[in-house]
């Protein structure tokens, strides 16, 4: 698993959980503070897209993960 796919697998996840803690039509609804954080994760992946910083792929850098694939 490569460093590109993790953070797409990660921040996609944080966008469906933080979306089902913050409508209130959902099952497993908190409070709708939850949508904060999605527009956090999308901020985040806006501003990479133009900077090329990401909090996490330096984590995941860290943690050995792969930076691209040998397959290609």
């Amino acid at each position: 698993m490569t460093i590109n796919r993790m953070v797409r697998i990660v921040a996609g996840f944080f966008v469906l959980l933080s979306l089902g803690l913050g409508v209130e039509g959902s099952p497993i609804y908190q409070n709708h503070n939850w949508l904060w954080f999605t527009a956090f994760v999308g901020l985040n992946l806006f501003q990479s897209g133009f900077t090329k910083f990401c909090p996490l792929d330096t984590i995941l850098k860290k943690a050995g993960l792969k930076e691209t694939s040998e397959s290609c």
